[in-house]
């Protein structure tokens, strides 16, 4: 089952991100360590009373050219109310667009210091004019968020907020967590129950990427005919389209993902927000089909999913496709070998997804069929990877000769040592090293051993686990 998502809306200077990290607390240091990743972060994981959830933070999504977007940033909190409904109306009725088509739950944060404005009964009438019925009931639920309540008076005057109608309002300080507990208690037991759900042994591969890169392209040339609605126009695909069918004698589910529907009102500017689609495919997926394409290179939201599938720990395959537009009529080589403009794209790739170096590349034409038959012979060898196990003693063979190489860290004279490492798990990969003191630990000696672990076993398309246990912890 897919984490749920909350949004949080609001106008500028509410204090949106500050709730954001608030919510999703030391998270965010561990996910910023990855590579590549965008430096303005879209969503992070939270938990709260047993259940996980991912927190959106709808002002981290550009759907407005970047004039006017220069223009909300300009704006500070000594702007006058009429300047902030003026610059922001547009950009915060696509936000409010995306938290409700995309979201189990929405938190509508206002500013109980400087109390209601005309904008938030803008952003009010703009969730309540998207929100549906399910069940009898407003979905998705919105829960009001007055924040900077950090005194009685602030607290007491937020009941003005009641006047939206959208629902409960609670007093909270992000900045120095009053109140939140109750206001996530309200969110979480607004989650519909998890069900069990039906055991599906199918390899699951999601097809993900921009919106018109040629996701449903792709699925049609797969499986030879119309599976999905295919169109010039980024979005006709409404939502995730789950296909599934036998390969050969190994059942698989593709999964499609589309891009964002556009309503007529929002300006076609940056759709980033496509990008929570592919969020939710990817957790359910074994294996991604990361479409790049080949006429505009990696852009920042390539990167931004693709550092999403790293955080996720699942396997991918980098698909760079409308090579026909590069090089029409090419004919692959017999032997496999890459054509100079596809070396050198690749060497493009690799610097811009540096952590993703293990990945292969894939130079694709879903409109002229060049190498589509290969998709899926890769998708499922990069699969097979992911499940292989290597001995305990093939471990510990390539950790001596590892360290024989090149000497563990020292640190103030004391000299890590490692006494020997088996893997625990697959899928993904996982491997726990025995030592005798993780602090002597270096991230580039870490690194050098997942070198070093690739080189006999290349494990190609999927990511490395490496644990290391004190082994006085471990036998204690």
């Amino acid at each position: 089952m897919t984490k749920p998502f909350v949004a949080l809306v609001g106008r500028p200077n509410v204090g949106k991100s500050t709730l954001f990290n608030r919510l999703a607390g030391e998270r965010l240091a561990v996910v910023d360590e990855v590579p590549g990743t965008t430096r303005d972060r879209l969503h992070a994981d939270a938990e709260w009373n047993g259940r996980i959830f991912t927190v959106i933070d709808t002002g981290g999504i550009e759907v407005v050219p970047d004039r006017a977007q220069k223009s909300i940033r300009a704006l500070d909190e000594h702007a006058t109310a009429e300047q902030t409904n003026k610059e922001f109306i547009p950009l915060i009725r696509a936000q409010a667009e995306v938290a409700i088509e995309e979201s189990e739950a929405v938190i509508f944060v206002v500013d109980a210091d400087s109390g209601l404005t005309s904008a938030d009964r803008e952003v009010a009438a703009i969730l309540r004019r998207y929100q549906r019925e399910r069940n009898g009931q407003p979905w998705p639920p919105i829960f009001i968020a007055a924040n900077k309540a950090d005194n009685a008076e602030r607290r007491q005057n937020a009941v003005e907020f009641y006047e939206f109608g959208l629902g409960e309002v609670y007093p909270i300080s992000s900045l120095h967590g009053q109140g939140t507990g109750d206001l996530l208690d309200a969110v979480v037991a607004s989650f519909e129950p998890i069900a069990a759900e039906e055991e599906d042994e199918s390899i699951k591969i999601a097809i993900v990427g921009r919106p018109n890169v040629g996701k449903s392209s792709l699925l049609n040339a797969i499986l030879g005919k119309e599976r999905a609605i295919v169109s010039p126009v980024p979005g006709t695909t409404r939502d995730a389209i789950d296909t599934p069918l036998m390969w050969g004698d190994l059942p698989v589910t593709l999964i499609d993902t589309a891009g964002i529907r556009r309503r007529g009102h929002i300006d076609p500017g940056v759709e980033k927000y496509s990008v929570l689609r592919a969020l939710r495919a990817i957790e359910r997926a074994d294996v991604a089909l990361l479409l790049i394409d080949a006429t505009e290179g990696v852009t920042a939201q390539d990167a931004h999913v693709a550092g999403y599938i790293l955080e996720e720990n699942k396997s991918v395959v980098l698909i760079v496709n409308k090579w026909d537009m590069i090089q029409p009529g090419l004919q692959p080589r017999e032997d496999g070998a890459l054509t100079e403009k596809e070396e050198d794209f690749t060497k493009r790739l690799r610097y811009e997804l540096k952590f993703l170096d293990y990945v292969p590349v894939l130079f694709v034409s879903a409109k002229s069929g060049l190498r589509v038959d290969d998709v899926m012979a890769l998708a499922l060898r990069v699969q097979e990877e992911r499940l292989t196990r290597i001995p305990t003693s093939e471990i510990n063979r390539i950790l001596r000769e590892a360290v024989e190489k090149q000497s563990p860290p020292t640190h103030a004279g004391d000299r890590l040592k490692i006494f020997y490492g088996t893997q625990v798990r697959t899928d993904p990969p996982t491997f726990l090293f025995f030592v005798n003191n993780t602090r002597l630990l270096h991230v580039t000696y870490e690194r050098y051993l997942e070198n070093r672990i690739r080189e006999a076993y290349p494990f190609v398309g999927t990511p490395l686990r490496l644990s290391f246990r004190n082994r006085q912890q471990a036998e204690g």
